[in-house]
């Protein structure tokens, strides 16, 4: 059919998105939010995509959770809502921004873990003439941002709603270093330790008049566990939309994972000189190289594996009949989001074709 490309004819090194898996995944974690009696706010550091945060605003999310000022500007000129900026935004280019998008009406809201942070939030907000929501964070055990002590935590919301320019929202509780972990009653098992320490939280907040209207967390790995806690008003899960090779085994550990993968880097066999073996052009800069490697999948021999063979090319080893030279293969990613920030679009397939092509806006 005139003007129909071939998926297998993508030009490489190419991102591959199935729409018709990217749709299920959301309808399931929509249906399983519903369920738990939760909100999705699904985290946009995942796909940097306008036009997938439209998908995820069709389906009836609260909104989108971003990582980044760059992620949040994105998502604002493509129309989305219910912005929510999970690190706190302090350098002045950072702060300039978020002004920016105050003024022009954005619906954004953001973490503060100091009341400096807040006081930085609160001048912005009054110069826009606005009044910003500010959800405190808390660090569950991260190390990384969140105030440590619950009573710094009191002191900062105490902080945030004696001033008019802000509106004290809630809480931010998001433990990254329990999504992987294996077996899934172990997870479980820390996840329900972390719950204590949110209830204290919650408990303390609430003793100081400040009862958290949003309580806002959890991924993909614990989205089950923390949405059945009663304990969150929403989930900000992100990965769920595209699974890699470490979240898919990690979440059908001990239960079925009710999504599929959604997402592939495609790419082709550029020399096949060797028995056994050839070598596609993809390498480091087409993968994410944190958690391990992509999963030769559609076009490659049962069993095959990849390694790593520099920045540009990667090679798939094998037993059996070898792809023929230009051939297609595609591979599961290791690592969704880091992987994704290494590509400029998504060439978006249903079937066997490429219907369209989304760009990645809010990649760095």
């Amino acid at each position: 059919m005139a003007g129909v490309t071939a998926r297998d004819t993508v030009r490489t090194p190419a991102l591959i998105l199935d729409l018709d898996v990217l749709d299920r995944n959301i309808a399931t974690m929509a249906g399983l939010a519903k369920a738990m009696n939760v909100g999705l706010r699904p985290h946009s550091k995942s796909h940097k995509c306008v036009e997938i945060a439209q998908r995820l605003s069709r389906a009836g999310v609260n909104g989108a959770c971003c990582a980044t000022i760059d992620e949040a500007e994105a998502m604002a000129l493509g129309g989305i809502g219910g912005i929510l900026v999970t690190s706190p935004l302090v350098t002045s280019d950072q702060l300039q921004r978020l002004g920016r998008l105050l003024a022009r009406g954005a619906d954004v809201a953001a973490v503060a873990d100091n009341p400096r942070n807040a006081d930085a939030y609160g001048h912005l907000a009054r110069a826009a003439n606005r009044q910003m929501e500010v959800i405190v964070e808390f660090d569950f055990g991260m190390g990384r941002t969140g105030c440590v002590e619950i009573q710094d935590a009191v002191a900062l919301a105490q902080h945030i709603k004696a001033n008019p320019s802000l509106r004290f929202r809630g809480v931010q509780a998001y433990w990254g270093q329990l999504q992987q972990v294996t077996p899934m009653a172990e997870r479980q098992r820390q996840a329900e330790a972390q719950h204590s320490q949110l209830r204290a939280v919650i408990g303390a907040l609430t003793g100081a008049g400040l009862k958290p209207e949003v309580v806002s967390g959890a991924g993909t790995g614990t989205h089950a566990i923390d949405g059945k806690s009663g304990l969150f008003t929403e989930l900000q899960a992100g990965s769920f939309l595209f699974m890699d090779s470490c979240y898919g085994p990690s979440l059908g550990s001990g239960a079925v994972n009710p999504f599929t993968a959604s997402l592939f880097v495609a790419a082709s066999v550029v020399s096949a000189n060797v028995a056994g073996r050839v070598i596609v052009n993809a390498g480091y800069k087409a993968f994410a190289t944190d958690s391990g490697r992509p999963e030769p999948r559609r076009g490659a021999p049962a069993g095959a594996t990849y390694r790593f063979m520099g920045d540009e090319h990667g090679a798939v080893e094998f037993t059996g009949a070898p792809p023929a030279l230009g051939a297609t293969i595609e591979f599961l990613t290791s690592h969704c989001d880091p992987t994704v920030n290494l590509h400029a679009a998504y060439q978006v397939v249903r079937g066997d074709e490429i219907v369209d092509v989304w760009p990645i806006r809010a990649r760095y």
